[in-house]
């Protein structure tokens, strides 16, 4: 077993390793250099390297290549063209060098906010030097960026490789500054987990909602939910074990160091986690991970569910996003040092971070607001939507020793539970809160706000940025500085960061009605809503660190201001109308029929079960008609934002109102007649 997992690992991605093996000395040293983003990589170079990933692939069962890239739908897109040429009437097996560098599919028909009209086709894939290739079927993914012909970014992944050189180049300059010349490069790593339901695909198939929006749009609560909470970590069921076992062995072929799995809360819920990678390869292997979950899933006839709530009353999924920094050396900017030195350079760090959250709070929630998180953001495990960041005890300790003045030192903990073998064990030196939206966990940031069907693009670009701004702002204050005072300095500036950005530091619960309040008092923000969170997209402050940094262009932030408009409202639109079908062809005939059923029984109670269900008829009818108007009248709002605060009180206020009603009659609904699957069906 060991021998074919590490036979196997990696055989589907076209790592460094193999093209050094396969690429002429001086054609991968041109790669290496470009890559790097030290030159540009010469044509005859690129003409040696495609028809190597041309042969590579061929090697491996592919006809086919693409540009695989991230529009802005926060899905993946790919365009396949076959390795075929017409060399006079013969077929001729070719890849240029152009044809991997840059791919040309239409433009037209992905969101562009404005950048693009509908008659402007032209847009550009670029091959990501940084993010091996790899194969997925009969073709070869060539992971790539994509922009409009006037040069705008029309993808998630160009805008992160922005933030992610600028980062690097902060860190770098700071360093420097601070001494350790030794350090020439830095990238945030991320570690991404993600959480998922698994259904039986039969069940599934026959809720229309389930397949046209992700989520339940009514359902009764089951008699059984999660309270007794004897899913999480429970042994794995047998089919659901071969399904995570095909899985793994399909992201390991991707180079995908799938981890961890483990059942989680809800029941049919489940998390898989990889090992931490650079941000860039982090969020493509995420992209892949999805993918493969939904794919692999049919295979053996479930339905992977990755919308963030898709049953009301048990716990939603979400996608933590682990985050630090790491150096060339190997170091870890965010895990405390071995001495004074490193002491500081961990707490400069770690106060920068803090000022950033604390400065763009509303950036970072904006990050992660979709119409499918607003259901789950707030309660069962999932942080509120109060930003807020979590130190723990040993890093306050750490804190209040220093600004004691005392040298930092590290806190080992042991327990002696006073069982033989079980004396003297090493600790966790705190605790983690599953309420708090970032926490710090030992050595990185947990950032868990993220939704399950998120891309984990834009929350990571926010990191990146709002750190860099942080540390360029410490630049600043130590540039002029004599190098007799810059230890000094230093410690002035941690002192400084932790005093005036304390307001953000909060370890207690998150979901308590006190929190909220005192939140208030501390001044932090309090977005509810998807919509006002879109909103502060291009507040005067946002826009200028975006546009300072070059991170986007005014007219691409507002562009995605509007497409975030835009997919919210569309979302909730399909949900109305998902429901609104479900019930006339599904929920009103049901009860007509059940009816029938009652209509002339002489039992005093089957009268009283007879009214109960006219009197559901009736309520749900009426509703539906209202929502409908109502719906209609809202579709005819021609401002975005106004559309979105419309849809959103529909679904706020209407659409529960109506589920009340629905799940009052399956309560009392005879399964013979109404065959819509139940939750104890789904989910048990």
């Amino acid at each position: 077993m060991k021998e074919t997992v590490f036979k196997k690992f990696g055989s589907l991605v076209l790592s460094k390793e193999t093209m050094k093996e396969r690429l002429p000395k001086d054609v991968y040293e041109a790669f290496e250099t470009a890559s790097s983003k030290k030159g540009e990589l010469d044509n005859a170079s690129a003409d040696v390297i495609a028809d190597m990933m041309k042969e590579w692939a061929i090697e491996n069962g592919c006809t086919h290549f693409c540009h695989w890239f991230q529009p802005l739908t926060g899905s993946t897109a790919e365009k396949h063209d076959a390795f075929v040429e017409n060399n006079n009437g013969e077929l001729l097996l070719k890849f240029s060098g152009k044809s991997l560098i840059k791919g040309e599919p239409d433009a037209s028909s992905f969101p562009s906010g404005g950048l693009r009209a509908t008659f402007e086709a032209r847009g550009y894939t670029y091959w990501d030097l940084t993010s091996p290739a790899f194969i997925r079927g009969n073709t070869l993914c060539i992971p790539s960026i994509f922009i409009s012909f006037n040069g705008e970014f029309l993808d998630k992944k160009g805008p992160l490789l922005k933030s992610i050189e600028l980062l690097d180049e902060k860190v770098t300059e700071l360093l420097r500054l601070c001494g350790w010349k030794e350090v020439n490069s830095v990238k945030p790593y991320v570690g991404l987990e993600q959480e998922y339901f698994l259904i039986d695909r039969p069940l599934y198939k026959k809720r229309l909602d389930l397949i046209l929006t992700g989520r339940t749009l009514f359902g009764h609560s089951a008699p059984k939910g999660q309270e007794l909470e004897d899913h999480y970590f429970g042994a794995v069921p047998t089919r659901v074990a071969a399904f995570m076992k095909d899985v793994n062995e399909e992201l390991w072929k991707l180079g995908v160091y799938a981890k961890t799995e483990h059942n989680e809360v809800a029941p049919r819920q489940f998390e898989l986690a990889s090992i931490f990678a650079d941000a860039n390869i982090a969020v493509d292997q995420n992209q892949m991970i999805m993918d493969i979950l939904k794919r692999v899933a049919y295979e053996h006839d479930f339905a992977c569910l990755l919308h963030e709530k898709p049953f009301a009353g048990i716990n939603g999924s979400g996608k933590h996003n682990n985050y630090s920094l790491i150096c060339d050396d190997g170091s870890n900017l965010f895990a405390p040092g071995k001495d004074h030195k490193e002491q500081l350079r961990f707490l400069l760090f770690i106060s920068a971070f803090v000022k950033a959250v604390d400065t763009y709070p509303e950036l970072l929630r904006m990050s992660v607001a979709t119409a499918g998180n607003d259901h789950r953001l707030g309660a069962n495990e999932a942080p509120p939507a109060i930003i807020s960041v979590y130190l723990g005890e040993y890093l306050e300790n750490i804190i209040e020793d220093f600004a004691a003045g005392n040298d930092v030192h590290d806190l080992k903990m042991v327990h002696d539970y006073n069982i033989k073998g079980f004396k003297n064990l090493p600790a966790d030196t705190s605790d983690r809160n599953r309420t708090s939206p970032v926490a710090f966990t030992g050595n990185k940031f947990e950032f868990r706000m993220l939704g399950s069907s998120c891309s984990a693009a834009l929350p990571n670009l926010v990191l990146n940025t709002i750190m860099a701004k942080a540390l360029d702002e410490t630049i600043d204050e130590l540039k002029d500085v004599k190098e007799e005072d810059l230890e000094r300095k230093v410690v002035e500036i941690i002192k400084k960061n932790f005093s005036e950005h304390k307001k953000i530091i909060f370890s207690g619960d998150g979901y308590s009605a006190d929190w909220i309040k005192e939140a208030v008092e501390r001044g932090l923000p309090n977005i509810t809503s998807t919509v006002e969170a879109i909103n502060h997209y291009d507040d005067r402050k946002n826009a200028d660190l975006l546009e300072d940094y070059g991170i986007f262009s005014e007219s691409e932030i507002k562009a995605r201001k509007t497409i975030l408009f835009e997919q919210y409202s569309n979302t909730l639109a399909v949900e109305i109308r998902t429901l609104l079908k479900m019930v006339n062809r599904q929920v009103l005939p049901s009860i007509a029929r059940e009816t029938l059923e009652y209509k002339n029984a002489d039992s005093a109670m089957m009268k009283k079960h007879y009214e109960k269900l006219c009197a559901c008829y009736d309520s749900i009818s009426e509703a539906i008609g209202k929502l409908e108007n109502d719906l209609n009248r809202a579709m005819e709002e021609k401002d975005e934002y106004q559309l979105a605060r419309k849809m959103r009180d529909l679904s706020n206020d209407e659409m529960p109102e109506i589920r009340k009603y629905i799940d009052e009659y399956e309560s009392i609904s005879s399964k013979e007649i109404f065959t819509v699957p139940t939750y104890s069906e789904i989910l048990f």
